[in-house]
């Protein structure tokens, strides 16, 4: 994808808008799709939006062009935002976040927060990163992210808010511990330093992780700290409007499921995938919220 706006305001209405981010998030396979399903449809249509928002700040991050493009690309979405607030977004994603931030009340400091974390990855910051910046990096990434889907899902009390920014970084560390391969193919390494250097490992390049009898260990421990934010998701859920956030539950479901079988298979054979399949996903939606 493209890492510059266009600047030309898009081609049809409403339904186009909407087309493009319902095509966006069917197509990705992303598991956040079953938690969207059972959502009313002014809601997951919202939903639908946030995620395009996200896929297409995230494949700028991701994209091959030079460093100084991609972020140049970041800016411009910042500036897309501003006239998703303002009035006249360009773009069909950001226009179809322009009913959603009315009827919602999404806030511009979130998308600018999942912005601002993409441009870690574009800026190659994260190659073993203390823990602090690992924390703020999931916080920008899946946090900002959750704050934005609890107004969509209908529950932005306190409560949820703590259960946004915990389950978000669960389902970033369970996403990292899931793509160390693919991610040190792109030579990234989420890994937190600290966890490395206490388990002997020296270095930070990726392959050289990966391949270290002590990475056993460090995976350990990261998995543990993702149980740990599950805990804390569940714990905050019960001061929350359950229904509301069923969709939050349902990914909480799915990455926890993803998380066990991570820890079950090991840390030595990376090449063997880890997924929920989609029977699995349906019948936890089905648990959870009629499809």
């Amino acid at each position: 994808m493209t890492t510059t706006l266009d600047t030309r305001p898009p081609d049809g209405g409403a339904d186009a808008q909407r087309h493009h981010a319902a095509a966006v998030t069917a197509n990705s396979g992303s598991s956040f799709f079953w938690g969207m399903r059972i959502l009313p449809k002014a809601r997951r249509e919202a939903m639908y939006a946030i995620y395009a928002f996200c896929r297409e700040v995230d494949d700028i991050a991701d994209g091959p062009e030079p460093t100084a493009v991609r972020l140049a690309g970041l800016d411009a979405w910042r500036a897309e935002i501003d006239r998703v607030f303002e009035g006249g977004p360009h773009t069909l994603a950001g226009r179809a976040l322009v009913e959603p931030v009315r009827a919602f009340g999404l806030e511009r400091a979130d998308f600018l927060a999942v912005i601002d974390g993409v441009a870690m990855d574009a800026r190659e910051e994260m190659r073993a990163p203390p823990a602090a910046v690992l924390r703020r990096y999931c916080a920008r990434v899946a946090g900002a992210v959750g704050l934005l889907s609890i107004r969509a899902f209908g529950d932005a009390s306190p409560r949820a808010r703590e259960l946004a920014l915990a389950l978000g970084e669960a389902l970033q560390l369970t996403n990292i511990l899931r793509d160390l391969k693919e991610d040190a193919a792109r030579g990234r390494l989420y890994l937190p330093r600290e966890l490395l250097e206490k388990h002997g490992i020296d270095t930070t390049d990726p392959a050289a992780v990966l391949a270290h009898p002590g990475l056993v260990q460090v995976c350990e421990e990261v998995a543990e700290i993702a149980r740990l934010k599950f805990a804390q998701a569940e714990a905050a859920l019960a001061g929350c409007d359950r229904r509301a956030l069923r969709p939050a539950v349902i990914m909480m479901t799915i990455y926890r499921r993803i998380l066990e079988k991570l820890v079950k298979r090991g840390w030595q054979r990376l090449d063997e995938p880890i997924e929920v399949g989609s029977r699995e996903k349906i019948w936890i939606a089905l648990r959870h919220g009629i499809l």
